[in-house]
Formats: C-alpha cells, sequence, structure tokens
C-alpha cells in the first residue's frame, strides 16, 4: 500500500515536472522571434493548420510543429488561416506569424496599364509579365469581350478602350482574365459614373460614344490641361455637323503598315476610320483612354472653338474660325516646317 502511495506521489511530482517544463518550452517558443526575413512562405489552398506547422518547421523558421499547432489551436485561430503568399519579417514572434497569416495580407505585385496604349500592347504587357498566370490563348484575346461577363462585352466584340489605365495591386496566382476583367469593371464603374451627371451633347449618345470620343483626346492632347478644351472642339464639331479631322484617327486606320507619316493619299482614302472622308465618330476608340480624357468629354471647357493647331511645345492653339485657323498654321505649322 505504502508503494502505491510512493509511487503516486512520485507520478504527480514527475507530472508537475513535465508541466513546468512543457510550460518552460512553450514560453520560450512563443518568445523566439524570426532571425531573417522569410521573402516568401506560400499557404496553399485547403492546407490544415498541421500542414502549414510543418512547413515552417521544414524550412526552418519555427519549430517544432507541434508546438505552432498548440499555439494556433489555443488561441482558436487554426480554422482562420488565410491562403496565399506572404513574406515574414526579422523579429517577429510566432503568434506574429500567426495573426499574419490569418490576416490575410498576402505579397502584392503590381502591374501597370498606361493610357494611349492599344489593346495589342496591352496585351503585350500582360502576356510578358510573370507574375500573372497565363490561362488565355490567343484565341481567348480574340474573344476576349465576351468572357468579361458583361452586358457591355456581349454588345460589343472590340476590346480597344474598354480596360482602364490604372497601376492594379494583385496577390500570386491572379490570372489574365481576372486582371482584365478588373481593369474592365473599373473602366465602367467610371463612365457610368460620368455618364450619370452628364451634360446632352450631339453624337454623344451612350457610354460608348464617350469612351471613343474620350480616345481621341487621349491621342489628341500633348499637354494635360489642354483635354477639356481639345474635348470642346471634337464636341463643338459634331455639333456643327463638321468632320472631326483628326490625324490619330488616320494612324489608327492604317494600322501595323503606318510608318510615321500621314500622306495626302491617306487623308483620301476612305475607311471607317477616316475621319476626313466621314463624319462622327470612329466605329470604336482608337486607344486606351484615361480618367482626364473622360473627365474632359463630359465636363469640356467653355468655349466656341472648332479648330486647333499644334504650336510645336506641346500646346495648340485654338481658333473659332477658319481664317483665324489658317492664320495659326502659317504661323506655327508652315514656319517649323522651313526651319
Amino acid at each position: 500500500m505504502k508503494f502505491i502511495k510512493w509511487l503516486f506521489f512520485l507520478l504527480i511530482i514527475a507530472v508537475g515536472v513535465a508541466g513546468v517544463i512543457g510550460n518552460n518550452f512553450y514560453q520560450d517558443y512563443i518568445n523566439q522571434k524570426l532571425p531573417h526575413d522569410v521573402t516568401s512562405f506560400s499557404i496553399k489552398k485547403g492546407s490544415n493548420i498541421r500542414q502549414v506547422a510543418k512547413d515552417l518547421a521544414q524550412k526552418d523558421i519555427f519549430k517544432p510543429a507541434i508546438a505552432f499547432t498548440l499555439l494556433a489551436k489555443l488561441s482558436k485561430q487554426d480554422r482562420k488561416i488565410k491562403a496565399g503568399e506572404f513574406s515574414l519579417k526579422k523579429g517577429m514572434t510566432a503568434n506574429d506569424v500567426l495573426n499574419h497569416f490569418t490576416s490575410g495580407k498576402t505579397i502584392q505585385y503590381k502591374t501597370t496599364l498606361i493610357e494611349g496604349k492599344t489593346f495589342k500592347e496591352i496585351i503585350k504587357v500582360i502576356k510578358a509579365d510573370p507574375n500573372l498566370k497565363q490561362t488565355l490563348s490567343d484565341d481567348d484575346y480574340k474573344n476576349i469581350m465576351t468572357l468579361m461577363g458583361t452586358e457591355e462585352g456581349k454588345k460589343y466584340s472590340k476590346p480597344e478602350g474598354w480596360f482602364f489605365p490604372d497601376t492594379y495591386s494583385y496577390p500570386r496566382n491572379t490570372t489574365d482574365l481576372q486582371f482584365l476583367k478588373r481593369s474592365h469593371q473599373a473602366m465602367l464603374k467610371k463612365l457610368k459614373k460620368a455618364w450619370e451627371g452628364r451634360k446632352q451633347y450631339k453624337g454623344i449618345n451612350s457610354i460608348y460614344d464617350a469612351l471613343i470620343l474620350a480616345s481621341i483626346v487621349e491621342k489628341e492632347t500633348g499637354q494635360s490641361s489642354e483635354r477639356p478644351m481639345i474635348a470642346r472642339v471634337f464636341l463643338n464639331r459634331l455639333e456643327k455637323g463638321m468632320m472631326l479631322q483628326t490625324d490619330p484617327t488616320i494612324i489608327y486606320g492604317i494600322g501595323d503598315s503606318f510608318d510615321g507619316n500621314i500622306r495626302k493619299r491617306d487623308l483620301k482614302k476612305d475607311n471607317p476610320y477616316n475621319t476626313y472622308t466621314r463624319k462622327g465618330l470612329t466605329p470604336t476608340p482608337i486607344t486606351t483612354p484615361g480618367a482626364e480624357d473622360i473627365n474632359a468629354v463630359f465636363h469640356p471647357a467653355d468655349s466656341k472653338a472648332l479648330y486647333f493647331v499644334a504650336r510645336g511645345d506641346g500646346t495648340s492653339y485654338f481658333s473659332n474660325t477658319y481664317s483665324e485657323h489658317k492664320k495659326a498654321v502659317r504661323q506655327y505649322q508652315l514656319r517649323r516646317n522651313k526651319k
């Protein structure tokens, strides 16, 4: 009987000692700090806390794995871990790392779409981006609007102008299609918000008309501050039923064969994008307009100007009459060409 009592007493002591040792070990574990940065730690979708803890241990970030699992379970965060790619900073504790994993603050990559680029050029940017997951085929790109899942995507088959230029942040494994959908939605949001408070202008009967004109304004603008004036010139021309007569539409109509020079025969050769032979807007945008171009179309300058000519310094001279315009051409272009 005494032996059993002693055995029980020793067992209690052993449990107590183990508890103290275990508690000390656990306290040491949660107080240890990451000695170096970890630029990339990935948690796959569907991973449980045991797998995450195992990966941390295998990469010598925090070990043993059971301690991280216990930490997550005791804090009831074991089911709150988010999938994605994370960066870990020197000095973080195991608890810091756990909180980071549950925050969902994954590494973000950035890709910029620039205004004034054609959709062909946008495709090149996306295809060359190593941080986007490439899923689209050339045939997919040809039919990209049908993949957007919007009414505009169903209605308009040509993608030109439909993707908002901006710098987009996104996590790893974002697909090219997801990226384009986001850009397309941004353009729709911008256009529809501007359309709600619009004034009515002849020739601008839909957001697509506004998008087309914004793309022309983008290609005709040398100085940002002149966008509202350039938009007003084109709106005035539409109001009077005049041809827009803008060179960037000629260049777009020529396409890849354009060699840098517009010749008289190019101005006379009729095609849907020749605004010297056809009245009204072009059938599609000719480039990717930015926010300032769209704002200029919906909020043009107050002017009766019908013409403008480049001064040669990035700015333009605006004229209300053709006679004034001819004088400006002689002053700013013909003289410059003779130099």
